[in-house]
C-alpha cells in the first residue's frame, strides 16, 4: 500500500491553519474527572496500579449500573482519576485495541519518579518499550496500553501542546 505522505502533511497543515487558534479560548471543561477501564481481577488491578505504579486507590464501591460490579479509582495526580469496573459473570474477554477504541493512556510522571517506576517495571518483569528517552510503553494486567511520560503536563517531546 502506497501512502502519500506529502498529501497527509498538506492536510495536517490545512487543519492546523483552519482550527488552531493563536488566542485559544478557555475550555468549557474543568478537567478529566476519570477515565474508566475494565478489570478482570480487582485485587490484581489494585496491586498493579497502587503497589507497582504508586497510584493510590482512592475509593471502591458498587457500580450503580450493574449489581455486584465494583467501581474503583486511582489518583493519577493533578486532581485526575483512573477508574475501573469489573463485571462479574459477563465474561467480557481480553482487552483488544480496535479502530475507534482506546490506543493508550499517557500519564505524566516527574523524571525522578519515572526512573524509579521504570526500575520497578523491570524488577516485576513487565515488558516495556522505551521511546525517545522520555516515554515508557507497557500493558496493564488486562492488556490496556499505558505510557509513563517524563515530560511535564502540557508538553510533548519539547513542544508545548497546552
Amino acid at each position: 500500500m502506497d501512502i502519500d505522505y506529502a498529501a497527509i502533511e498538506s492536510t495536517r497543515d490545512g487543519i492546523r491553519d483552519r482550527y488552531l487558534q493563536e488566542r485559544r479560548p478557555p475550555s468549557s471543561a474543568r478537567g478529566l474527572h476519570h477515565f474508566a477501564l475494565l478489570s478482570s481481577d480487582v485485587e490484581r488491578t489494585i496491586q498493579f496500579y497502587q503497589e507497582l505504579l504508586e497510584f493510590p486507590l482512592t475509593e471502591i464501591f458498587e457500580n450503580r449500573d450493574y449489581k455486584g460490579s465494583n467501581h474503583f479509582f486511582f489518583d493519577i495526580g493533578n486532581g485526575n482519576l483512573l477508574a475501573f469496573f469489573d463485571f462479574p459473570g459477563l465474561d467480557l474477554g481480553p482487552y483488544q485495541e480496535v479502530l475507534g477504541g482506546l490506543h493508550h493512556i499517557a500519564i505524566s510522571i516527574h523524571p525522578v519518579n519515572w526512573e524509579r517506576l521504570r526500575g520497578k517495571l523491570e524488577a516485576a518483569g513487565v515488558p516495556y518499550v522505551l521511546e525517545s528517552g522520555a516515554s515508557i510503553y507497557f500493558r496493564d494486567p488486562d492488556g490496556a496500553r499505558l505510557e509513563l511520560l517524563a515530560d511535564p503536563l502540557g508538553e510533548m517531546y519539547g513542544s508545548r501542546v497546552l
